[in-house]
């Protein structure tokens, strides 16, 4: 039995593990279901007994988790995003943080674009109308949705991108398609958007309130945690529909649900959650509402890629190797990492 040990939190995709197997390593997976995860003492006892830890994003890695082993080599969460994790504590601790980046960008962004076709032409109301039996003859008012683009109307739509990195670049060239103005804001990266060939910039107030669509691809950061709030919401257009495929604490998913039962609002579409998996009480009976569990990067092709991708991440890791997706890169200097490297 090898002395190297890594920890899966839950089973990845099979490139992953099919990687991990071929370590000279013990491989330990927490939980194998998909429906459920780890408890706190499950997560805190498979740390204790591992040599790198491989996380999801939906695992808390606080200074405790991190502090709980002092030969902890390094933590390669399968994700791009990694707000989970203490990477402050774990640079502290001399604790390398890898993640998945540059993966899901096209698999989010046609998401996104489900998402905002499904609520424009009121998708998933008419399949359930449909099932559900209650079609008995076609109508000249029946289902009616919105155009994405100009339809019928020579005037072109506006789509709003809030968050113009490599996902909101992508979503703003899928507008083309469309013939859509695009308006981005990015509260970063305003000379980003300044030199696209596919937007225009706008600052947040007057994007909300010129676009028909409007997509979230911004970090979740303290600046932008609630950045769509009640303020925000009544300045969209009575007609705009919002999109979230990025991170659910951005919109106050409260002010959400009254700005689609008092019609501030057109409709959303959701596929993340302020306190995920529980929706705010009153979202899942919104009308205009699409909603989904979390699917974005959902394909087989970018799940397994982000699992490659965490797997050689924890193999670096086990060798004691720069890590090629390290988020804290600082930590090879420090000498809490040398002293846990030997």
């Amino acid at each position: 039995m090898s002395e190297n040990r890594v920890f899966v939190t839950r089973q990845i995709p099979e490139p992953g593990m099919r990687i991990l197997g071929e370590l000279e390593a013990e491989i330990t997976v927490g939980q194998t279901r998909e429906d459920a995860g780890l408890s706190r003492a499950e997560l805190l006892e498979g740390v204790r007994a591992c040599d790198v830890l491989v996380p999801l994003l939906t695992e808390p890695i606080d200074r405790e988790v991190l502090a709980a082993n002092e030969r902890l080599l390094g933590v390669a969460q399968m994700a791009v995003g990694f707000n989970n994790i203490d990477v402050d504590a774990a640079t502290e601790l001399g604790i390398p943080v890898t993640n998945t980046p540059g993966v899901l960008t096209e698999t989010t962004a046609d998401c996104t674009w489900a998402l905002i076709l499904a609520t424009a032409r009121r998708v998933p109301q008419a399949h359930n109308y449909m099932v559900e039996g209650r079609y008995k003859l076609w109508g000249p008012n029946l289902m009616l949705g919105d155009d994405v683009g100009p339809g019928g109307s020579e005037v072109r739509k506006v789509l709003g991108v809030i968050g113009y990195g490599r996902i909101g670049i992508a979503v703003a060239k899928r507008a083309i398609g469309f013939d859509m103005d695009v308006l981005a804001f990015d509260p970063y990266n305003r000379e980003g958007v300044e030199s696209s060939e596919y937007a225009s910039w706008a600052d947040l107030g007057e994007l909300l309130e010129r676009s028909d669509f409007v997509t979230l691809h911004a970090l979740l950061t303290d600046e932008t945690h609630h950045l769509i709030g009640e303020a925000e919401l009544r300045k969209m257009k009575p007609t705009a529909h919002i999109i979230n495929a990025a991170r659910g604490p951005m919109i106050d998913e409260q002010a959400l649900v009254r700005a689609l039962q008092e019609g501030w609002i057109g409709g959303a579409g959701l596929d993340v959650y302020e306190d995920e998996p529980a929706m705010a009480p009153g979202l899942a009976e919104c009308e205009h509402a699409v909603l989904l569990p979390h699917i974005a990067s959902a394909s087989s092709d970018t799940r397994g890629l982000m699992a490659t991708m965490a797997a050689n991440n924890a193999a670096a890791h086990l060798r004691r190797e720069r890590a090629p997706n390290v988020v804290n890169p600082d930590v090879y200097e420090t000498e809490a990492y040398r002293q846990r490297v030997g």
